[in-house]
């Protein structure tokens, strides 16, 4: 039916599965209409038990000879882990892992019957087993696109290998609900327990008509462990009325759930009597040659109860049965003609060459030249070289269209290590702590600081909380205790004493009345000489504070003396 690709979301950067149906499904466009639609139901659907469908819709490929193939396809949830199928192919399963996974299953079918979809193909290979044990439902609403489809390879592939999980309901044509599918999940919980479906046949017509006419072997019959209470859930879901079977998923999980703790549910005598009755007509033919009476019988044993439909005895169920039979012989023509519509595809395309252990230049010229379009991811690894390939997606040897996007996983070394953080540290502390995280020790240079003590770190190269490849060597800058004095000779005081604040050490101003005070007051000596000093030193700074001196004014020069003239008497 379909084929599926572990895929990248390039945009959101998650992992998804892309499911590629087969391209004779989408011949119709009333199936490509109703997967739309469907898909698009399911996709409301948000649960934990429940696989998420991201995107649906079509793709068109063009061979070459000139023919357009549609292939429809569904993104979904990529979900690691198992199908339940492969479990089951063990052998039958310990009583708490049957309890637990039915519990999912019914808890996923629970939330999918109250938001009114019906899933129409439960069976095991529907059902994931995470890597932490829990249960994830997928391909919810791809049945019933499939099935309500008007084209007959679309109604052949609804049965096509779901014929086991059948109820009787699905067989006869009939509208299914929510109770359909409790059928096909008491199915699964009877192969869980013993192993094997209750139902075989050589065809799938065989399977089918079982379902409508026979009783299913008890599983305890099968695997002796199985307890009474059990076996009473198994029949109870089995019924081939749905009136008579679980009415709800909530109700068939608390019964299960009581059923594995040893309480016999209280419908259980019931059971037994309608077993008994039903040994008059335990010889029910189980292939299609079947007799008219027993036919009559069957038809007469199911139109007991409310009903919601008449329907013609025997005739209505030979042509079932002849339906039937035209439909495996179109599932037959069907499966013989799809390996040329698939190598049609693959013609089409081209396959992805190895290229792991290559440079990411080597890997993108190689894609390139084939048509591809190499897409670069970073990724870490302990064992390949940086900037060499570790992995593609799709996978080397996988046939893929032209021009496909291909992910190139490019190393980029071992996974980093998120640096500590050593400021504060005395270098030897910081040294273990580096050994600690799988660092080395590098260089250690010293540096005077006004603040850091001594033999402490004051950085590190790279620095703390960023992230270096494993085994990097780490540099450090340590205090050394120490702060560097300079020459404050002819500074102003001010501006001297600020610098010594600056510094961490103490100033202290002292007066120097040897030298006459100028603007400023600079400093004309200082208590110690410039250079390395320690930490929070005093330095005492002298300045200039004797006064000018006034000078004192020269008197004036004398007239000279002049001889009075003398009278002659």
């Amino acid at each position: 039916m379909a084929e599926v690709y572990l895929g990248q979301d390039t945009r959101l950067g998650r992992q998804i599965a892309v499911k590629l149906l087969n391209t004779q499904l989408a011949g119709e466009p009333s199936f490509r209409q109703r997967f739309r639609a469907e898909a698009q139901a399911a996709a409301r659907m948000t649960h934990p038990t429940i696989v998420r469908v991201f995107d649906a819709g079509e793709d068109t490929f063009l061979r070459p000879d000139g023919h357009e193939l549609i292939v429809p396809y569904i993104v979904m949830e990529y979900v690691p882990g198992q199908q339940l199928r492969d479990i089951i192919a063990e052998g039958p399963l310990p009583a708490d892992k049957v309890e637990k996974y039915m519990s999912g299953l019914l808890t996923a079918l629970e939330y999918s019957h109250r938001a009114g979809v019906v899933h129409r193909d439960i069976k095991p290979g529907n059902v994931m087993v995470t890597p932490d044990d829990e249960i994830k439902v997928m391909d919810f609403g791809i049945a019933r696109a499939i099935s309500d489809t008007a084209g007959t390879i679309a109604q052949t592939t609804a049965i096509l290998g779901t014929a086991s999980y059948f109820s009787p309901e699905q067989a006869r044509g009939e509208q299914v609900d929510g109770r359909s599918d409790l059928y096909s999940a008491g199915i699964v919980l009877y192969e869980m327990l013993t192993g094997r479906v209750p139902f075989q046949g050589d065809s799938a017509v065989a399977v089918a008509y079982q379902h409508v006419t026979e009783m299913p072997v008890k599983p305890s019959e099968i695997n002796p462990n199985v307890s009474p209470a059990m076996d009473a859930v198994v029949m109870k879901a089995l019924a081939k009325n749905r009136d008579d079977r679980f009415q709800s998923a909530s109700e068939f999980r608390r019964v299960l759930e009581d059923a594995a703790r040893g309480i016999v549910p209280a419908f259980a005598d019931e059971l037994e009597r309608d077993a008994d009755k039903t040994e008059l007509f335990g010889a029910a033919p189980s292939s299609v040659s079947a007799t008219e009476a027993a036919l009559n019988t069957l038809v007469e044993e199911d139109d007991r109860g409310p009903q919601t439909r008449r329907r013609p005895p025997a005739m209505w169920l030979w042509g079932i049965g002849l339906l039937l039979v035209a439909v495996v012989a179109a599932i037959t023509i069907w499966v013989i003609t799809l390996p040329n519509s698939r190598n049609e595809l693959i013609e089409a395309g081209v396959q992805v060459p190895d290229v792991t252990g290559q440079t990411w230049e080597e890997a993108e010229a190689t894609l390139t030249g084939l048509g591809l379009v190499p897409q670069r991811e970073s990724v870490t690894s302990e064992t390949a070289p940086p900037n060499t390939v570790t992995e593609t997606k799709p996978g080397a040897g996988l046939n893929v269209p032209r021009n496909q996007v291909i992910t190139v996983l490019v190393s980029t070394g071992p996974k980093a290590v998120v640096m500590p953080t050593l400021v504060g540290m005395t270098e030897q502390r910081a040294k273990e702590t580096l050994e600690a995280n799988g660092l080395k020790l590098g260089s250690v240079r010293s540096e005077d600081s006004p603040t850091v003590p001594e033999g402490t770190v004051i950085s590190s190269d790279p620095e703390g909380e960023s992230e270096i490849a494993p085994g990097s060597s780490v540099n450090l800058v340590v205090s050394t205790g120490k702060v560097t004095l300079p020459d404050l000779k002819g500074v102003p005081l001010d501006d001297a004493t600020a610098q010594l604040q600056q510094l961490g050490l103490i100033a202290i101003a002292t007066e120097d009345a040897t030298c006459p005070a100028a603007e400023g007051s600079p400093v004309s000596s200082q208590s110690v000489a410039p250079g390395a000093v320690a930490q929070r030193s005093q330095v005492t700074l002298n300045y200039c504070t004797k006064p000018a001196e006034t000078a004192t004014p020269n008197p004036a020069p004398s007239a000279p003396a002049t001889a009075a003239p003398t009278a002659t008497p």
